[in-house]
């Protein structure tokens, strides 16, 4: 058993993730995500998917990312 290191559950399932060099243990996905992933710069949710990086600043949407930075609008569209 191990714990998790979000919410402190000592559980039998736990389980690890390995990246960039550190090792996470976790008891759900939802507290890996919590950890890891990564926040909207303009709503402040959760991007769990792709995202979209705009000069080292990170999106969960073209919405969110020309609504913070006009400029970006010609770089960035919702489909491909």
């Amino acid at each position: 058993m191990a714990t998790c290191e979000v919410c402190g559950n000592d559980y039998a399932m736990s389980f690890e993730v390995h990246a960039q060099g550190a090792v996470h243990t976790f008891d759900s996905f939802e507290c890996a995500i919590t950890r890891m992933a990564p926040i909207c710069e303009h709503c402040s949710c959760r991007i769990l998917g792709h995202g979209i990086e705009v000069d080292r600043h990170w999106y969960c949407c073209a919405h969110c990312a020309r609504t913070a930075d006009p400029r970006s609008a010609e770089l960035v569209s919702d489909r491909a």
